[in-house]
């Protein structure tokens, strides 16, 4: 992963659970020389970026449901890369770049919208290597064959989990069907 980044990888911040902290982490980021921070516990506003990013990313396209069978991880890891490409090459946000307060009144400006693509690209901190990379990758996408792909991944990431349910006789198939429209739904 970090080999796919544009620019040096500095630093890690992560949530304290045992998935994020262990030892293979901690070697990991002392041999290459990376700061590893942590949150601090039941402060969910230390990572609010990361959290914002986990619904309007993440959860949009996967959805609450439990993901818990090899293929269905076969499947999120290949939705991740197709995903990752949408998101970073095609979605644009925007920055906040100022905050006042007057009183009780926050008046909030932002830049002007644009992809994470884009801003590597204006970033002087990336290689010129580095950004010609990006732009060869960037031509040969097309979003909409990747939207395309990840609402089929979707599909097929829903029916997986429906089966799964019914296999095991869980009580809770129909409440789970309500999650399932619900999440096809918002696509």
């Amino acid at each position: 992963m970090k080999g796919r980044f544009p620019f040096p990888l500095l630093g890690i911040d992560s949530d304290n659970g045992g998935e994020f902290i262990n030892n293979n982490l901690k070697r990991y980021c002392e041999c290459n020389k990376i700061t590893f921070t942590r949150s601090r516990p039941y402060r969910k506003n230390d990572n609010c970026y990361v959290e914002q990013k986990n619904y309007s990313v993440v959860r949009k396209t996967v959805g609450y449901m439990r993901h818990d069978t090899e293929e269905e991880l076969l499947l999120l890891n290949e939705l991740h890369t197709i995903l990752r490409l949408y998101t970073n090459f095609f979605q644009p946000t925007m920055k906040l770049t100022e905050k006042t307060r007057t009183g009780p009144k926050v008046t909030k400006k932002y830049d002007k919208a644009k992809t994470p693509y884009q801003r590597v690209l204006e970033a002087t901190l990336v290689s010129r290597s580095n950004k010609n990379r990006l732009k060869k990758e960037y031509a040969k996408l097309n979003p909409i064959a990747l939207k395309r792909r990840i609402m089929h991944l979707q599909d097929k990431l829903v029916k997986l989990v429906v089966q799964k349910q019914i296999e095991r006789g869980q009580d809770h198939v129909c409440g789970n069907a309500a999650l399932v429209e619900k999440t096809l739904q918002k696509r």
